[in-house]
């Protein structure tokens, strides 16, 4: 169905991404302050001079650690917002700077399709709508496969079917 001539509506998107995002962040903040960690406190055992300094080290770090995975998991989850309406892609992320993005049918160039090893683990995909924009390219993490795989059609279908040169 083609697009609207209307520009789109300012506004916030509607759609949350998968729950199982939150875990899929918190795993993710694991796996990487926990290898920093890991590194630090071997690091520790293997150079005595400096192991209170190391040691201390991996003690922020495993507290940056535990606020990464049990707070700013569940905070991403209540800010990143998604939605692909007839007219646009709309998306929201952040916490502190929030960033609301808004693509035109007739900008989108490319939609692709993104599942990392914990992706896939989560059954989680990320796609990524590439406009013609300063700004680069629109993420929507956190999305089922099944759904990724539909919102990814649905974009398809839209954009071939909507009048412009997407430049």
């Amino acid at each position: 169905m083609p697009a609207s001539s209307t520009p789109p509506r300012l506004r916030p998107p509607s759609n949350p991404v998968e729950r199982r995002a939150v875990t899929w962040w918190a795993t993710q903040a694991l796996v990487g302050w926990g290898s920093i960690v890991a590194v630090l406190v071997i690091t520790a055992l293997l150079i005595p001079p400096a192991r209170p300094w190391l040691l201390l080290g991996a003690a922020v770090c495993a507290v940056i650690c535990l606020v990464d995975a049990l707070v700013v998991s569940r905070v991403r989850y209540r800010v990143h917002r998604w939605e692909v309406t007839e007219d646009a892609v709309y998306a929201r992320s952040g916490w502190f700077w929030q960033d609301w993005r808004i693509a035109p049918m007739s900008r989108i160039q490319t939609v692709d399709t993104k599942r990392g090893p914990l992706e896939q683990r989560f059954r989680l995909s990320t796609v990524t709508v590439t406009t013609a924009s300063s700004q680069g390219a629109i993420r929507i993490p956190g999305l089922d496969h099944d759904k990724a795989d539909d919102v990814v059609r649905e974009l398809t279908a839209v954009t071939q079917a909507t009048p412009g040169d997407a430049t």
